[in-house]
């Protein structure tokens, strides 16, 4: 584990006090009440004002209330739980259909994250759990949320001139081809993984959107070896795909047309 950081330990002690008593306090009340010197906690109460995590109460100089910041912060906070309910519940449902593993993915700077997952009932299935991460690069659901990305934002991700980590000899390890492949995946609208994060299994991923039409996660299906064909390729790419448009919906998501 990493070390703490003083100062923003301090910051979060001061934004847990509101949680306390009628949700505002002055300066003095957090000197008095956390025991820091008044400079840093004058210090502090500015950085937090200037971020909108905390605003002054109308008609009473000197004291503060919670900002609209951890308001935000805690509406994606629950959209997130919202998106693990809903996409367990459709994960289910499309592997009740396929009787293979369906994984919901969302996207954390260059890794995804595993929110939902239900298992195949074969003797031969994929062995993996919600809450894991792995590289996007070497999965279909992490290509499908790097394709989604704007172009700045995957730039400031994947550098062109830093190789990628791999997992199996088929991972895409050059950022040059891994963007070959994005574009591919976006003419498409479904992205497939070829044994780059596991040698015995392959995957087909589409993505979820929500009520704004961004795309906030992807629904995937792994399917061992054994078990792969181009035939069940074409078949798993609409199923997935028919799947993430119904977690979209529940999610608000409208399509055109």
């Amino acid at each position: 584990m990493g070390r703490l950081v003083p100062a923003v330990t301090r910051a979060l002690d001061i934004l847990e006090l509101f949680l306390d008593g009628d949700g505002t306090l002055s300066a003095p009340d957090i000197v008095r009440r956390l025991q820091l010197p008044r400079t840093t906690v004058h210090e502090l109460v500015t950085t937090l004002a200037a971020r909108s995590y905390i605003v002054q109460v109308p008609g009473q100089p000197g004291r503060y209330r919670l900002g609209v910041r951890p308001y935000q912060l805690g509406s994606r906070y629950a959209e997130q739980l919202d998106l693990a309910a809903e996409g367990q519940q459709v994960a289910r449902s499309v592997a009740e259909t396929c009787d293979e593993t369906v994984h919901v993915a969302i996207l954390e700077g260059t890794d995804v994250i595993y929110i939902a997952k239900v298992d195949s009932t074969h003797a031969v299935r994929m062995v993996s759990a919600a809450g894991r991460r792995l590289p996007a690069h070497c999965t279909s659901v992490g290509k499908m949320l790097l394709a989604s990305l704007p172009e700045p934002q995957l730039a400031s991700r994947i550098p062109d001139d830093t190789p990628l980590p791999g997992m199996t000899p088929n991972s895409i390890t050059d950022p040059a081809a891994l963007r070959e492949a994005l574009d591919e995946i976006r003419q498409r609208g479904v992205a497939v993984e070829n044994r780059e994060s596991n040698p015995d299994v392959s995957c087909v991923a589409a993505p979820v959107r929500d009520r704004t039409g961004q795309v906030v996660a992807a629904l995937s299906i792994s399917v061992p070896m054994i078990r792969w064909s181009d035939d069940r390729r074409v078949e798993l790419e609409q199923l997935a795909a028919k799947g993430a448009a119904e977690l979209s919906e529940r999610l608000g998501h409208r399509s055109v047309g």
